[in-house]
């Protein structure tokens, strides 16, 4: 495997794609707080079809635009089944409680591993599945240690790349947007989960999603690549996710994903792994000419969370191309990128501790 490398020239530039949340799940009209309790305490329960076609012909004109209004708030249903997704690597992208693509997305995935119909919504038997991988609370305590309060913190990220190169890090900028993605969480959701309480005060006990949490300790190259083995990728630029597979052909991880732009598309074909670089450099070649960047020299930006390309970069044999992380996990599947594969840090670096070197990258255009 690869050390840190400046290798990554794939911008993080970013461009709000037109992908819109769907419509909420089947649920009371006055959703439960959103405590531990509720979302440990959260199941599914079908509508029966007399109520489900009221409840269909409630959302036109008015009504249906005061529906939208309301999927902009966590639901602990949803919140719990994110969760579940998660821990049975059929990643939501960041944990939000919300009904969007990303989550719509996974659902239909695990549906489809289970031998279920695909679909984008919650069944009594895809809801018995899920629960079924897992048994333990789908969030837990946690109390907020002096590391954690204290950090070091970044004051600020400038926007631009060239102002970036001045940092002597990349790190977070405070503890919540740590915490968030440490538990595979939007920083909305940590905030609705702990309501005035001091994430900057270590003793502090918080509600986490109850997941494997993401480390930054850096993976040592005997331990790579981890149980259980990666040996092909396949990135689909239509759904925009990407599926890890073993030397048997098994579904082993399900990412949501950013795939190039109109600008600078994902190439087409196939390719393989080159390596990984844990924690890399990001080097910038005006070359590129990436919009919003005027320098003509090449410049570097140090490593961290919030470097361009997140904290992995996976080197493909395709010169300028890889997969790796991104400073703005919530944005992953909803954005573009300036051709490369961008995945959610903890997503980056699961990808990138279980694939061999030489893995088979196909890249699907329909």
């Amino acid at each position: 495997m690869m050390r840190r490398s400046s290798r990554p020239v794939c911008a993080a530039l970013l461009v709000l794609s037109l992908a819109a949340p769907g419509a909420a799940l089947a649920q009371p009209d006055k959703a439960p707080a959103l405590t531990a309790e509720a979302i440990n305490g959260a199941t599914f329960k079908a509508p029966e079809p007399d109520k489900a076609a009221k409840k269909a012909e409630k959302k036109s004109g008015k009504k249906a635009r005061a529906a939208k209004k309301s999927d902009d708030k966590p639901d602990a249903l949803i919140v719990k089944a994110q969760i579940l997704l998660d821990r049975a690597r059929f990643f939501p992208g960041a944990i939000d409680g919300l009904k969007g693509e990303n989550y719509q997305q996974a659902l239909s995935a695990f549906a489809v591993a289970q031998g279920l119909p695909a679909t984008r919504d919650l069944t009594q038997e895809l809801w018995d599945k899920l629960q079924a991988t897992s048994d333990k609370p789908a969030v837990s305590d946690y109390a907020i240690t002096d590391a954690d309060a204290s950090g070091p913190y970044v004051e600020k990220i400038p926007p631009k790349m060239e102002q970036q190169a001045d940092l002597k890090e990349l790190g977070y900028t405070n503890p919540r947007e740590m915490l968030a993605e440490r538990f595979h969480m939007s920083r909305d959701l940590v905030s609705a989960l702990n309501p005035d309480k001091p994430l900057d005060k270590a003793g502090t006990s918080i509600i986490v999603a109850a997941v494997d949490p993401m480390g930054l300790d850096k993976p040592k190259g005997k331990d790579l690549p981890q149980e259980p083995k990666i040996e092909r990728i396949e990135v689909d630029k239509t759904s925009h996710d990407v599926r890890a597979f073993g030397a048997d052909g098994k579904l082993l991880g399900y990412y949501p994903a950013s795939i190039g732009s109109t600008e600078k598309p994902a190439p087409s074909g196939e390719t393989k792994v080159k390596g990984v670089a844990f924690d890399p450099d990001y080097t910038y070649n005006p070359k590129y000419a990436f919009k919003g960047v005027k320098t003509q020299q090449k410049f570097s930006i140090k490593p961290g969370p919030n470097n361009p390309v997140g904290l992995v970069w996976i080197d493909l044999a395709i010169p300028s191309y890889g997969i790796h992380g991104t400073p703005e996990p919530e944005k992953v599947g909803k954005t573009e990128s300036h051709g490369c594969i961008r995945l959610t840090n903890w997503n980056a670096r699961d990808l990138a501790a279980h694939v061999s070197r030489g893995a088979k990258v196909t890249f699907k255009d329909e």
